[in-house]
């Protein structure tokens, strides 16, 4: 009997990748002192076979079954996305509201089915990519107001299904993951060039619903930059836009669409806008005396109109977290990619901007990248997998990011930082870290990312993090910032979403939302609450 090989029903990857206690252990001491916090005894994950879900309001009638699973491994693991709330519930056994059953339609002839059963019986539709939402975005807590809750699972439509080489344009189906769809082009010899880090278990219709961002740092990062057309089955009828490279026809259905987070509709196909796999790359780690030197540094390269694929600033602390420089200053990495000419050019006047900013380039510098670059990447994409490390042994680790422009930057960026470590001191004590990092650079200003490290208190994890969240996006909106870059809305941010739109834009989004899901069933209590 072949055996299934399963995502984790409670956090970041494959039930064969959860290291085991005894590796856990093993491993606490040198994390511990590299983390500069006081671990805990290792704890273990509660087993699916000890978790005792609610049971289901609604099962899946007949003529669903076929496509329909609500065994307990199905339920758990469409329950929770991957924030550190969602896994810290998850590692604790805490489903308090999973799905009554999942949906896996093979076609959009299933989805029809789905969504026309969902509003006759008033049950809510939660679209489901990857499941990596880390602010809230599938969870089927959706209140009494509703006879159940119904995981659409979109994994089965995980292909490509035409290339257009002549425009450099693919139609790709929603639900194939980062890596399905990469190794799909590749036979093309394209690339769709985005690069989450959640890229391994994201899927495309996911990216789009929520406005996804890339690994590039400039120009062509958000997902919507990259959409041709889409494609979405709505309770109403089918949403398509026309496939076109730009258009002025009034509001753009594209646009709407990207950023809906499953509340207009399921998103099932996307023409994309692809290109060949780049074949010059130059990269290199810059070093700063000071994180507010790198700032007017990479200010500068971001006007200067060169472009760079990466320019991300780690602060002095985030440098040493990532092993990426010795915790002393901070670190520039810098990189460029052409599919079509050499970059040394760009990379020579971009390092000339960093020495008039007194940046020193990292002595391992190399055209594939220095020392400095390979750890901070290898940091960057191990991340989600040692977070759930870090739960087992007692520490908070978490994130929050948002934008601001250049002028504003340096005291947002100090009040900020101090409402955060104010929080974590009197949530967390005196062992807690707040670092800061650039992931993404616009001409007008950074995308600045925090990442929080402290020690939790077993079994009050998630309120801890709940004030900590609360004080620093109180503080990100005070200062001028966006609750979110790149992270979406979800449940977790519509307080402060719901304060940062302007009202006229929530009527009529309300209104559009009425339009297209009258019975109010599409991921309710997401980006909008539904009119009565």
């Amino acid at each position: 009997m072949v055996k299934i090989r399963r995502r984790k029903h409670w956090g970041w990857g494959f039930e064969d990748q959860q290291p085991t206690t005894a590796q856990v252990r093993a491993a606490a001491a040198a994390l511990g002192e590299h983390l500069g916090i006081t671990l805990t005894e290792v704890e273990e994950p509660v087993a699916l076979e000890s978790v005792t879900l609610p049971s289901p309001r609604v099962v899946a009638p007949v003529s669903l079954s076929e496509i329909s699973a609500g065994d307990p491994h199905a339920r758990a693991s469409h329950a929770l996305g991957k924030s550190y709330s969602d896994v810290v519930r998850g590692f604790r056994g805490r489903f308090d509201h999973p799905p009554d059953f999942v949906a896996h339609p093979r076609d959009e002839n299933d989805l029809e089915r789905v969504l026309e059963w969902c509003a006759t019986e008033r049950v809510a539709a939660i679209p489901f990519g990857g499941g990596t939402s880390v602010v809230g975005g599938v969870s089927p807590d959706v209140g009494s107001a509703y006879n159940g809750a119904v995981s659409i699972d979109l994994g089965a439509l995980d292909r490509v299904l035409e290339v257009d080489p002549v425009s450099r344009s693919a139609l790709i189906q929603a639900g194939a993951l980062g890596p399905d769809l990469e190794r799909q082009l590749a036979e093309h010899d394209l690339t769709l060039r985005h690069f989450p880090q959640s890229f391994e278990y994201s899927t495309l219709g996911g990216w789009i619903a929520t406005r996804a961002a890339g690994h590039f740092a400039t120009v062509w990062t958000h997902i919507e930059d990259l959409v041709e057309s889409v494609r979405a089955i709505t309770p109403v009828g089918v949403w398509e836009s026309r496939r076109l490279p730009g258009s002025g026809a009034g509001v753009s259905p594209d646009r709407m669409l990207a950023g809906s987070e499953g509340t207009l509709g399921v998103i099932t196909q996307a023409w994309m806008r692809v290109q060949p796999r780049p074949s010059h790359r130059r990269s290199a780690g810059v070093r700063f005396a000071s994180f507010l030197d790198g700032v007017e540094c990479v200010r500068a390269i971001s006007q200067s109109g060169s472009h760079p694929s990466n320019c991300r600033l780690l602060d002095a602390g985030e440098a040493g977290l990532t092993m990426a420089a010795d915790g002393s200053h901070a670190l520039l990495v810098l990189g460029f990619e052409s599919t079509d000419h050499p970059v040394d050019a760009a990379m020579v006047r971009a390092l000339e901007i960093c020495a008039e900013h007194g940046g020193a380039v990292s002595e391992s510098r190399e055209v594939a990248g220095g020392d400095a670059v390979s750890s901070w990447r290898g940091a960057f994409l191990g991340a989600p997998y040692v977070r759930d490390m870090l739960v087992a042994v007692g520490v908070l680790a978490e994130t929050f990011e948002t934008a601001i422009t250049w002028e504003r930057f340096p005291a947002f960026h100090e009040r900020v930082s101090a409402a955060a470590e104010l929080a974590v001191r009197e949530q967390c004590g005196g062992e807690g870290r707040v670092f800061c990092r650039f992931t993404h650079v616009y001409p007008d200003g950074p995308a600045p990312y925090f990442t929080v490290l402290a020690a939790a208190r077993r079994g009050e994890e998630v309120e801890q993090w709940a004030q900590v969240k609360r004080a620093v996006s109180d503080a990100i909106l005070v200062e001028g910032g966006t609750i979110t870059h790149h992270h979406a809305v979800g449940r977790d941010h519509r307080p402060w979403y719901d304060r940062q739109r302007p009202q006229p834009f929530a009527a009529a989004l309300r209104g559009a939302k009425a339009a297209i899901d009258p019975r109010g069933i599409m991921n309710p209590g997401v980006l909008i609450d539904p009119l009565p």
